[in-house]
């Protein structure tokens, strides 16, 4: 059969690329074409369109982009037309996203959406989108069930697919020795600094991030390297300083760092689901921000927090996030302090509620089994 898949960043690249191994799985003869990135390219297909071309975050940066996202909507729909899938899968990124899936239900199209869009949060006016135009809705934390259940929106969980990404990526944690060997690191303890994969996350968290991670001289600072970004975007905070930088190696720094200062996003649950202690930091454009702050419904922005209903991590948000509220946080989360063996203890409730491996496997077997069965709404 045919799939065609958008997904529209990194974390989306990730997901869906460990989704086309589970539909591989099931059925032997599956044929790919996406929007997304590396990732799914290395599980082969067509790429239409890399993902570092597609992500815009916030209001204004959404604004002074409208021209490129309209001339990749309409290359998306191009596509899917000359592809004729026999189900479109559309992963996260739901700006996007739910415009292809009204167009795509529109053309008689089978329209599958995995990682639901976190209409819980914020514009719950997406849940009517997602009834009319959604065939089936895969999502990704427990809950999320009795959410949709409420909604009226028949969805299905089988999991969280940042276990296996973890899993596939890295069996084992990488011994702090190895790494710094590996990467030509001095051999100190390494404090991890994950500021997101887009421009905009980077040019707000990461220079507070820097100012902080100096003020523990006794360890290094490493930042997670946004695999769709160059070195170069980095240059500017990091020169004259010093701080090391690796790209496409997250999870081998997570594995082996003592803690992490780690920008709202799937990262948040990656460093609690690797035992790394943590401290969330999130600033943005102040417009963005604000307009927010205005909409947004959720008393938390990380997904450890808001699985866990309550602050396991804490959340460093605009005006919050200073140099000097940042290091009293990660001075609380340093080995032997109470508050990390807490955070670490609620880690492990964590990982209890959202369930065993093998998510992306059964959600690829899923889609398969119902496209076999001539599954309709």
């Amino acid at each position: 059969m045919k799939y065609f898949i958008v997904a529209g960043e990194a974390s989306g690249d990730l997901h869906a690329s460990n989704l086309m191994k589970g539909i591989k799985a099931a059925d032997a003869n599956a044929e790919f074409q996406y929007f997304g990135g590396d990732l799914m390219q290395a599980q082969g297909g067509t790429l239409v369109k890399h993902y570092r071309d597609m992500a815009f975050m916030g209001f204004l940066e959404v604004v002074m982009n409208l021209r490129t996202i309209k001339a990749n909507m309409e290359l998306c729909k191009k596509s899917i037309l000359e592809f004729r899938p026999d189900v479109v899968i559309l992963v996260d990124y739901p700006g996007f996203n739910l415009r292809i899936a009204k167009f795509a239900k529109q053309f008689g199209f089978k329209v599958f959406y995995y990682i639901a869009p976190k209409v819980w949060a914020w514009k719950e006016s997406r849940v009517k989108t997602l009834k009319k135009y959604i065939d089936k809705l895969f999502i990704i934390f427990p809950f999320e069930i009795e959410y949709f259940k409420n909604k009226g929106v028949d969805s299905i969980y089988l999991g969280n697919p940042s276990i296996d990404a973890i899993l596939n990526k890295l069996p084992n944690p990488i011994p702090l020795n190895d790494f710094c060997n590996q990467n030509g690191l001095p051999q100190k303890p390494i404090i991890a600094l994950v500021p997101g994969s887009r421009k905009q996350e980077i040019k707000y968290n990461l220079p507070v991030m820097l100012k902080v991670a100096e003020r523990f001289p006794e360890y290094q600072a490493v930042i997670a390297g946004a695999p769709s970004l160059d070195k170069s975007v980095y240059e500017p905070y990091i020169k004259g300083k010093e701080v090391s930088i690796v790209f496409n190696k997250t999870y081998e720094l997570l594995s082996c760092a003592t803690l992490a200062f780690v920008t709202s996003g799937t990262a948040t649950l990656e460093a609690a689901l690797m035992n790394v202690p943590q401290v969330v930091c999130y600033k943005g454009n102040l417009l963005s921000m604000l307009i927010a702050w205005a909409v947004i419904k959720v008393k938390y922005i990380s997904l450890v927090n808001l699985n866990m209903n309550a602050e396991v991590v804490k959340e460093l948000k605009q005006y919050d996030l200073t140099p000097k509220m940042l290091y009293s946080e990660a001075s609380d989360l340093l080995p032997g302090k109470p508050k990390r063996a807490k955070q670490l203890e609620q880690y492990r409730k964590l990982k209890e509620i959202l369930g065993e491996r093998g998510a992306s496997e059964r959600v690829g077997q899923k889609i398969v089994e119902l496209l076999k069965t001539n599954f309709t709404k």
